[in-house]
């Protein structure tokens, strides 16, 4: 990894906010750059380039590349300023793309809501919640299989094109199929286990989900909430399942 243009100590407090911000895939070295260079129009507002190597200890060649590539991609914009004779100067600022690229607290939202939920109607509640949650997925996860699938299309078929919008959605997942025939829907990842974790409520949905969109019978083999390495379902025609956790 190329070695930093400035001491540690000198970057200290932006590095250690803007470890965390998912940009685009580039060099080590480039990658620490647009992180601080974002971090810094964060806190300080508009920029020009000229401030930004003086504060972050950069060259000004560097800091131009890193802000035309962030510019490329959205998360910085370009404003000309004219102030008396001379040359314009170019002030840049973060655009609300970036803030994707920023750190979030989702999870710890999510587990504070889901207390708070349990505080004021307790199980009940929590599983109205859920449930309303359950059908809005299942319009969106029909819609799905509607544009990519047949009206006729096979259990299987449905179930390989549920494992990509699972995949997408940040589970992992994958489809097999059995030399009995029976299918499994495999998650190697909780995208909810913050949550998950306290509560059955949201797995009793998920499952629910997907008996509800595949028309099918569905029993949970594995999962990672109680222990497992993963979420493991096994799928076959309504009316063919057997018992299962």
């Amino acid at each position: 990894m190329p070695a930093p243009t400035t001491p540690a100590a000198s970057r200290e407090s932006g590095v250690r906010t803007s470890r965390h911000l998912a940009l685009p895939s580039s060099t080590a070295g480039s990658s620490s750059l647009r992180r601080d260079i974002l971090v810094q129009l964060r806190r300080e507002g508009p920029s020009s380039p000229e401030h930004l190597a003086s504060t972050l200890h950069a060259s000004r060649t560097g800091v131009l590349q890193q802000l035309r590539a962030l510019e490329s991609a959205g998360f910085v914009d370009r404003r000309t300023v004219r102030h008396g004779v001379g040359r314009p100067r170019h002030l840049y600022d973060v655009t609300p793309s970036a803030q994707v690229a920023f750190p979030s607290n989702y999870d710890a939202l999510a587990a504070g809501l889901i207390a708070a939920i349990d505080a004021v109607g307790g199980d009940e509640l929590l599983g109205e919640v859920f449930d309303i949650r359950r059908q809005l997925l299942a319009d969106q996860v029909r819609s799905r299989l509607a544009e990519r699938l047949p009206l006729d299309a096979p259990l299987e078929a449905r179930v390989r094109e549920l494992a990509v919008i699972q995949d997408e959605q940040g589970y992992l997942s994958n489809a097999t199929v059995d030399a009995d025939g029976a299918i499994r829907l495999h998650e190697c990842n909780c995208a909810i286990f913050g949550i998950a974790s306290q509560s059955s409520v949201p797995c009793d949905a998920e499952l629910d989900l997907f008996r509800d969109v595949l028309g099918a019978d569905v029993v949970r083999e594995t999962h990672i909430a109680s222990g497992d390495r993963s979420c493991t379902y096994r799928i076959v025609e309504a009316g063919q399942s057997q018992a299962g956790r």
